[in-house]
């Protein structure tokens, strides 16, 4: 059994070390060497970064359909991190080129670090849920309990942190928690499911495939599906540096098109896409049963029966899947995800949000231009259930 103090001062070493990286004093002279050096090599390779959870899963399948290579790109073999600290320290340091980052995380990278990093496309949308103890049955009785979250700067957090003041619950992050307080702890997604199982916290909001596998294991149950809470939002997005869109902007186009595409074949291929991503295929993308991936990613497995009447679904008429594909970067989400961070509790130094004009966030952070040629290319907006470039936010609870 894990030690849950050990857990969390880990946790709290690796959020250190993420903070030490996104600085500009330490983030930015890692990004001049590396550029440097670049500089002289227009023709590197797609470096792919990746943690193993299902927000990766268009980078991952675009690797083994090989679609970067039929865009006439080089590409190293993905490279899997245990981390957000590992991944972005491989980001900043140029190992790797293309990764998938938390969303509120790259708002943190760049107007909180000054990190040269721009957003190019969604991973995917939903993807994500609040397990809980099998005790717990609605949100209120989260009171007075410790839940953890995978990153302060996450969708998982402001939904979580939206679900618990709608209920008159004020999330903490330090000391014990009163009956009306939930104390937020950082933990490792794949620290979670065990923490669950030792009843050393009462519930956790990650992503997938983390929530299913408790399911599997029948340690927990999903009390609420945080695309049942934010139509349609995404968790991670696609970042890239700033200098290959402007020093390689055909390169940049190319790599686009092979997620995009990915994301394309996605859309009817999701048994498969549960076979590819498991530690049964002979790529091992991730460490996840094809149980678990495939009760997530194939939309006929979703009990809705069940999840309706236990309240995991409310928004019935959404008719959400679990997780889905398509790579347009609304800028309507990146502006109200500014908003909600300004109303959100992270730990850290958080004192440039209150700084940010959202608009100015959604045309500075995202550059669209290259997933909208290749929306266009790959079956136009019809192809991933769009009808236009622009949408409404909606936000329950």
């Amino acid at each position: 059994m894990k030690d849950t103090n050990n857990t969390t001062s880990e946790t709290r070493r690796q959020f250190l070390k993420l903070s030490g990286l996104f600085t500009a004093m330490g983030a930015l002279p890692l990004l001049q060497m590396h550029n440097l050096a670049r500089a002289a090599d227009p023709n590197a390779p797609v470096r792919i970064g990746y943690l193993p959870i299902t927000d990766a899963t268009p980078l991952l399948v675009a690797d083994h359909l090989r679609y970067y290579q039929e865009q006439g790109l080089e590409v190293e073999k993905p490279r899997m991190f245990r981390s957000w600290a590992q991944l972005v320290e491989a980001f900043l340091a140029g190992q790797v080129n293309v990764v998938h980052l938390l969303a509120p995380m790259t708002i943190w990278a760049r107007y909180g670090s000054q990190s040269k990093a721009k957003v190019v496309a969604w991973n995917h949308m939903s993807g994500s849920g609040l397990t809980v103890l099998h005790e717990i049955n609605q949100i209120k009785d989260l009171g007075g309990k410790t839940v953890a979250i995978p990153f302060w700067y996450s969708l998982h957090n402001v939904v979580l942190q939206h679900l618990l003041k709608s209920q008159g619950l004020e999330p903490i992050s330090e000391g014990n928690p009163s009956s009306l307080q939930v104390k937020l702890v950082v933990m490792s997604p794949s620290d979670m499911v065990p923490a669950l199982a030792n009843k050393q916290i009462a519930g956790y909001t990650v992503a997938e495939p983390f929530n299913a596998s408790a399911e599997v294991l029948k340690v927990g149950k999903i009390l609420r599906f945080t695309g049942d809470v934010w139509k349609d939002h995404a968790c991670c997005v696609v970042l890239m540096h700033e200098q290959d869109l402007q020093q390689r902007p055909e390169w940049t186009q190319k790599v686009v098109n092979a997620v995009v595409k990915a994301q394309a074949w996605i859309q009817d291929n999701r048994s498969e896409t549960a076979h590819i991503l498991s530690k049964d295929h002979d790529r091992r993308y991730t460490p996840h049963s094809r149980e678990a991936l495939s009760q997530v990613l194939v939309p006929e497995l979703l009990n809705r029966e069940l999840y309706e009447s236990n309240g995991a679904i409310v928004n019935t008429q959404w008719n959400e899947k679990r997780i889905d594909f398509q790579p347009y970067p609304f800028p309507s989400y990146t502006e109200e995800l500014v908003r909600k961070l300004k109303t959100t509790l992270v730990s850290g130094q958080n004192d440039f949000l209150q700084a940010l004009d959202p608009a100015f966030v959604a045309s500075d952070l995202v550059d669209d231009r290259f997933v909208k040629k290749a929306i266009l290319d790959n079956g136009g907006l019809p192809k991933f259930g769009l009808e236009s470039f622009t949408r409404e936010e909606i936000i329950t609870s």
